[in-house]
């Protein structure tokens, strides 16, 4: 029997009482026994019903059963928008899938990324120095948070950091569960203009970025539709994430001074604090699945054709991955294998940028501005409603 609750029920819900805790309705969903039938809405499908997961074991089991599935292809049919486009990633599943994603992995491995340590670190220095001249106050998101990622993404792509302004306007609306669908579209079909552009300058000649590499390596496998889905695909899920999990995790430590200082003050403490915000705030919106066969999830039956949301929020707090403790912020914390980048074949590509960037950027930023403060009331913050990525609209800070 499906449980209808209103609409505004999402599997990604905060509790209001706090930012960064899964709501009430959650936890109980975990605490008395785990998968509950559910009408839901989801920011990119809307109302839809679903099989809800929200303890750790069936959240990570879903992840890792080909059989639940987050896209059967492209639909001709429909509006060409990012989530609909030739090269998405989250729209293939099995042999299709495979095939895209060989075709990027080795340019997202610890090495290559590592490459751009110096690139990034002269990013982080160069935006401290901008924010120290600008002087208190300044919008965080704006002037650290969002152009770092922007910057990261553009060179790893090799795309020009002029078009930043338009990418970030187009996915902030891509992003946006509540845009209706002329504005998506609109959206998409700018920055894919502007893809085709890029692409067409790398078949001619390949540049050392990652459409460059996948030129060389892969063209002829390759249509230009496809290579503008990558980029698309990788311009989107590089920034925007980020930018918002450096965000969130400044506001996290704020409300944690220890936590806070002790990030600030050790850099043995880098690694594990990096990995433990990414476990406690868990910014990803629920993860939609659909079922291509009947399957037995720890004892569930979900039937083909089912939809099944996993919810990393709650899993990541479970008392069966974090024995201890598992909704505080403890940056010394051993690290967990936690969800926030899925697991499985559809694993965050990029997941190995986003760890490189926190762990320059958020130290950095605590040891310039060792007296950093929230400029307003923290009960003014506007958090997103109904995106793909949970976050802090803006963040005035002071020091």
């Amino acid at each position: 029997m499906t449980d209808r609750r209103p609409a505004s029920f999402v599997a990604s819900e905060r509790d209001r009482t706090c930012p960064f805790d899964p709501s009430p309705d959650l936890l109980r969903m975990r605490e008395e026994g785990g998968p509950r039938r559910l009408c839901v809405f989801h920011p990119v499908r809307g109302e839809i019903e679903a099989v809800v997961l929200t303890r750790y074991s069936d959240v990570r089991a879903a992840f890792a059963d080909e059989r639940l599935v987050t896209g059967t292809g492209i639909d001709p049919a429909l509006p060409r928008t990012l989530y609909n486009h030739p090269g998405f990633l989250p729209a293939y599943s099995g042999p299709d899938h495979a095939r895209l994603r060989r075709m990027l992995t080795g340019s997202f491995t610890v090495r290559r990324v590592e490459r751009l340590r110096p690139a990034i670190e002269t990013m982080v220095s160069d935006h401290l120095d901008a924010m120290a001249d600008h002087g208190p106050v300044v919008d965080l998101v704006e002037m650290f948070a969002l152009p770092i990622p922007s910057l990261a993404i553009c060179e790893l792509l090799d795309v020009p950091y002029g078009t930043r302004s338009m990418f970030q306007r187009c996915s902030q609306v891509i992003m946006d569960g509540t845009a209706d669908a002329d504005r998506l579209v609109a959206a998409s079909a700018e920055l894919n203009a502007a893809m085709a552009d890029i692409v067409t300058r790398n078949r001619a000649t390949p540049g050392n970025g990652v459409l460059g590499t996948v030129v060389r390596e892969h063209g002829a496998e390759l249509t230009d539709d496809e290579l503008i889905g990558f980029a698309t695909t990788l311009l989107i899920g590089g920034h925007e994430t980020t930018a918002t999990m450096l965000a969130l995790s400044v506001l996290a430590l704020l409300r944690e001074p220890d936590q806070l200082a002790s990030l600030r003050d050790d850099p043995t403490v880098e690694g594990t604090a990096v990995e433990e915000l990414l476990r406690h705030l868990a910014i990803p919106a629920p993860l939609l699945r659909t079922a291509v066969a009947d399957i037995d999830l720890n004892g569930t039956t979900i039937a083909a054709g089912e939809h099944v949301l996993l919810s990393p929020l709650t899993a990541n707090r479970d008392p069966g991955l974090v024995p201890e403790r598992p909704d505080d912020l403890d940056l010394r914390r051993r690290p967990v294998a936690q969800l926030s980048f899925g697991f499985g074949v559809h694993q965050c590509l990029g997941q190995q940028l986003a760890r490189l960037e926190l762990r320059i950027a958020l130290p950095a930023l605590l040891r310039r501005f060792p007296t950093l403060g929230l400029a307003v009331p923290e009960s003014s913050l506007r958090f997103r409603q109904g995106s793909t990525v949970y976050g802090v609209e803006a963040l005035p800070v002071t020091w």
